[in-house]
């Protein structure tokens, strides 16, 4: 994934004028709160090529509506993919539901860092014991 060039800042969670600056200009006092326009824009057509999405995480501070309108993005886009999507981790699964794409996302798993960890393809203790009593 390209690194975004345009990025939404407040200076804090409530700021309720948040200013879209190239990715190159951010303040020292500015927190980076979600992804620019332009951004999501990007990363909506290379979704939109994709033969695979694996999705962990929102791209911004999707509960404050000044700031969800990158994760929205992402979110639509990946319910348009025609590539196959997996999407894991608890602030996933909450952007899944607030956009309403449960039902376009291929499979959806709560666990995120052992998603991760079972993408990587290292054993996980729980799936490891099952496969011990499957075999016995």
């Amino acid at each position: 994934m390209p690194l975004p060039t345009d990025v939404v800042v407040g200076k804090s969670l409530d700021d309720s004028a948040p200013k879209t600056k190239p990715a190159d200009s951010v303040a020292a006092d500015d927190m980076i709160l979600d992804i620019g326009p332009r951004t999501a824009q990007t990363y909506a057509a290379e979704l939109e090529k994709a033969g695979t999405i694996v999705w962990n995480g929102p791209v911004g501070v999707f509960e404050k509506e000044p700031y969800a309108h990158g994760t929205k993005t992402l979110a639509r886009a990946v319910a348009a993919a025609k590539g196959f999507s997996i999407a894991g981790g608890g602030d996933t699964v909450a952007a899944i539901n607030k956009y309403g794409i449960t039902d376009q996302v291929d499979y959806v798993s709560t666990a995120g860092g052992a998603f991760l960890e079972f993408l990587e393809g290292k054993t996980l203790p729980a799936v490891a014991a099952l496969e011990a009593r499957a075999n016995g």
